[in-house]
């Protein structure tokens, strides 16, 4: 395997999917849902059946990772898995254009299929990283997919923004049919820019695959069964998910809610789409940024940076009433989104046994899927119960509270040490 093709590869994954992130959960869905699938509902229950939405897809997806991941690993087949959810998501994406107004369910249901496909494929992809670069790399590579992420999501976002907004420079008839075309777009991109992977990345064999009678689906049970069983081994590494799943319900939240809590307090469309593009392009050199800067002052110190920066971006938003407001909040969710994630992704992998990544990556999955539920979960139930989202927002600050105190309890070193003495066993 070429190492730099290799990370060019997979690098340019993240180029690929972040499509969806951008246009699909952020920007262009949100506001299809809210003003065309669910013009039949009123503006707050369209928020929360978003918010529900974003539940149902988190949970199938938390409750398939550890079982995939373990089946993978058995197999050597990290890349057929990965390949089987881009198609699933592309597809069930590009599936949106036949969708119109009061077809809130409809959407749902895809979104939630096209979601599966994202999520579940980045269980697979992350845990390509520990295999393609050793440990002292890991910080900047990560950092470089996201920035690879944010360009490749930000142009597209741009073009798709562009088509909705003068859609008779493209001669569509009218946005409504341009917001349609823009989820084909997605859907292909994601498909077209998934190639450089599947053709540069090639997974490690180990002996670990062995010929069976059982099925797959017994072999990824039992896989998960004895990894919770052995889990103890990996103290530090648990410490870290617990950590990991707390603060990152909190940024997952801000990310597929934002938009649609934008709209809700009256903000307008072109506003939002200017807000997300600020996001989309600031995250590019502070993505990289954030990698370097692990390397200057420790991963851990970066992310503590980039989570306390989060707490004020969630108090200020309880605060938001003005279009300035939400471009500040935007312009400091760039500083921070794709640091945080890629550091937090690095120390992860760095915690990692290497010979089991995909399962692990699972469980990492696990908590990042089981985090996504219940943000967006609490959002919902608590801008119905209140008539509000304002206090669905200010109640993130407990999760990254606590996952910040927690974050502090996590020794890297003996984690790593940990990592590569089970390795040996």
């Amino acid at each position: 395997m070429d190492r730099k093709k290799a990370i060019f590869g997979w690098a340019m994954y993240d180029w690929a999917d972040s499509a969806f992130a951008t246009t699909i959960m952020a920007a262009v869905l949100p506001i299809y849902y809210t003003d065309i699938a669910g013009i039949t509902l009123e503006k707050t229950t369209a928020t929360a059946y978003w918010g529900y939405t974003q539940s149902i897809a988190m949970l199938i997806v938390a409750i398939l990772a550890p079982i995939l991941g373990a089946i993978s690993d058995y197999t050597c087949s990290k890349k057929q898995f990965l390949r089987f959810f881009v198609y699933m998501g592309a597809i069930a994406t590009s599936l949106l254009f036949f969708t119109d107004k009061g077809d809130y369910l409809l959407v749902s249901f895809l979104y939630i299929l096209g979601m599966i496909g994202f999520s579940g494929g980045n269980v697979f992809y992350d845990a390509f990283l520990p295999e393609i670069v050793p440990l002292e790399e890991m910080d900047n590579v990560s950092s470089r997919g996201y920035a690879f992420g944010y360009i490749g999501g930000g142009f597209l976002l741009l073009v798709n923004l562009t088509m909705i907004q003068k859609p008779e420079l493209f001669h569509i008839p009218d946005a409504t049919t341009a917001t349609q075309l823009s989820f084909l777009t997605v859907g292909t991109w994601w498909l077209i820019f998934s190639l450089p992977l599947f053709k540069f990345v090639n997974e490690k064999k180990t002996d670990q695959q062995n010929s069976t009678k059982k099925s797959y689906l017994i072999i990824g049970l039992s896989r998960v069964i004895t990894t919770f069983k052995e889990i103890n081994h990996y103290k530090e590494l648990v410490k870290f998910l617990i950590a990991f799943w707390l603060y990152n319900d909190g940024i997952s939240t801000i990310i597929k809610m934002a938009t649609i809590y934008g709209r809700e307090i009256g903000i307008g469309t072109s506003d939002l789409i200017a807000a997300l593009l600020i996001t989309q392009f600031v995250g590019i050199p502070f993505s990289l940024l954030f990698g370097k800067l692990a390397g200057k002052i420790g991963s851990k110190q970066s992310l503590y940076l980039s989570l306390w920066i989060y707490v004020i971006i969630v108090i200020f938003g309880y605060f938001m009433t003005s279009t300035v407001h939400f471009y500040i909040l935007a312009s400091a969710v760039g500083l921070v989104q794709g640091g945080s994630q890629a550091i937090s992704r690095s120390i992860y992998g760095s915690l990692v046994p290497v010979h089991r990544t995909a399962e692990f990556f699972g469980f990492y999955g696990i908590s990042s899927k089981f985090a996504s539920i219940f943000g967006p979960f609490l959002f919902a139930i608590v801008g119905q119960l209140t008539g509000s989202s304002r206090f669905g927002i200010v109640s993130l600050v407990l999760f990254f509270a606590v996952g910040i105190w927690l974050l502090t309890k996590v020794d890297l070193k003996k984690g790593q040490q940990q990592a590569k003495v089970v390795n040996l066993l």
